[in-house]
């Protein structure tokens, strides 16, 4: 994935989390751009209509969203042909060893815990950024799924 550019994807209801996550990216200043949907639905609706030609470079999923969830929308997104080589980085405010396990075992690329702090959130976005660009988008083995900060 060595871009100029990065198109960024975050399916997240909660509009705090949504801003604090654009102001980060404007703030590391890093050549992205970022489209937002709020729920499960919005999201299979806006990969399947992107799909053939423009998907993200990254989406970055919240677990507990409306109408479908960040597990039934990983689901979804694993059983589609087109869909399944997108890296899918958790971003979650829960930690729970068997949730991240579990979303191991489902395929998603990293996973993050929603930092408390506005420079640790803008610390972890870089971080991931660069991880997921230096590993070829492959899950990396499970100690290194959780993204720290």
């Amino acid at each position: 994935m060595n871009k100029q550019h990065y198109n960024l994807l975050l399916a997240d209801d909660d509009e705090d989390d949504c801003a604090f996550f654009k102001e980060a990216l404007d703030e590391l200043s890093l050549p992205v751009s970022l489209a937002v949907v709020n729920d499960g639905v919005q999201l299979m609706d806006y990969l399947a209509a992107n799909s053939s030609d423009n998907l993200p470079d990254m989406l970055f999923l919240d677990l507990n969203m409306p109408r479908k969830n960040g597990h039934e929308c990983l689901k979804e997104i694993k059983e589609i042909a087109d869909l399944h080589s997108l890296p899918v980085i958790i971003f979650s405010t829960s930690l729970d060893t068997e949730i991240v396990d579990l979303m191991y075992k489902k395929g998603a690329t990293y996973y993050i815990r929603k930092p408390g702090e506005f420079s640790m959130l803008k610390k972890v976005i870089g971080n991931a950024l660069n991880v997921v660009s230096e590993n070829k988008l492959k899950q990396p083995v499970r100690e290194h799924f959780v993204l720290q900060p």
